[in-house]
């Protein structure tokens, strides 16, 4: 894929049907053609000379890298996020709340060796979750860091980068599956759009089951926009369409990737959609035609694992 300008395919055709969260197809054309693509967004193959570029720039800028917290939950509650949260350092704890009684806390309590512990009766907890199941566990720490996508796209990438896009995925349960199938399938950071997007919540954070610790969160107030960025930083654009150009496993997804994940039922909204690369669709062969939308994430996650480690 490195330094690859010839053309993949055709460019979508206009009437695409979409809606479906996974689909196949042609490929669009994957160089500098018709990308309005600058010097730094084809820095491929990755070379020395480019990372000295990028540093001088940025020290010309007076721009750092730097990731803004924007809040997040100041709670993690159940015993997976918490322990995660504890071993992954990446906020400081204030207090750990426990169930009295509650029996095999060893491993959380032993990673929480400097934290203060306090028992708590169940109401308490329970008042503390706001309806999370919390398991008897509950950490008050730091908000989890957000970054914005303008901070983290100023930072210097290697030549193998996945990335996850999420246009329209409101389902708390369904977000923190995406986060934890990123952080396992070694994903560099889970991109979601300021509105029309779960919030990074105690639901979310327990069905990531402690993934958020280790993805970076990245918060985009226009995701259109936000993929031209990733472009310039020399990721292609994949966006999962029912009626994709490509099958997935036919696509080159090796080098710096972005896949785009849109909605159940509407898929990818129009103008994320123009703004992919290509399209690549998951063939189905059963009478249901389409995947829950973390289900299609990591289907596509595990398929760029297996094309690196070939």
């Amino acid at each position: 894929m490195a330094g690859n300008s010839k053309r993949r395919g055709a460019i979508r055709k206009e009437g695409t049907k979409k809606g479906q969260v996974a689909g196949s197809g042609g490929q669009r054309r994957r160089g500098l053609e018709g990308r309005g693509a600058t010097p730094k967004a084809v820095d491929r193959p990755y070379h020395p000379a480019h990372k000295r570029a990028n540093a001088n720039a940025k020290r010309a800028a007076g721009r750092p890298n730097t990731r803004k917290s924007e809040g997040g939950p100041e709670y993690v509650v159940g015993r997976n996020p918490v322990l995660e949260c504890l071993r992954a350092r990446r906020r400081a704890p204030r207090r750990l709340y426990v169930l009295s009684g509650a029996k095999g806390l060893e491993e959380i309590l032993a990673a929480a060796a400097h934290v203060p512990v306090e028992e708590r009766p169940r109401i308490q907890l329970d008042q503390l979750a706001r309806g999370a199941v919390h398991q008897g566990v509950i950490l008050d720490a730091d908000p989890l860091p957000l970054y914005r996508l303008e901070d983290w796209v100023r930072q210097e990438f290697p030549s193998e980068v996945i990335v996850i896009v999420l246009d329209g995925v409101e389902d708390p349960h369904n977000f923190g599956a995406i986060v934890r199938s990123a952080a396992a399938c070694g994903a560099r950071a889970v991109v979601f759009g300021k509105d029309r997007a779960a919030p990074v919540s105690s639901a979310s954070m327990k069905s990531a089951t402690g993934a958020m610790e280790y993805v970076d969160l990245v918060v985009a107030a226009n995701l259109a926009r936000a993929l031209e960025l990733l472009k310039q930083s020399g990721f292609w654009v994949a966006g999962l369409d029912a009626c994709g150009d490509k099958r997935l496993w036919d696509a080159d997804l090796k080098g710096r990737v972005a896949i785009v994940v849109g909605s159940e039922g509407r898929g990818m909204r129009r103008l994320v959609a123009e703004r992919c690369d290509f399209t690549v669709s998951i063939p189905l062969t059963g009478p249901i035609t389409s995947l829950n939308a973390s289900v299609s994430a990591a289907v596509a996650l595990v398929e760029c694992l297996r094309q690196r480690s070939r």
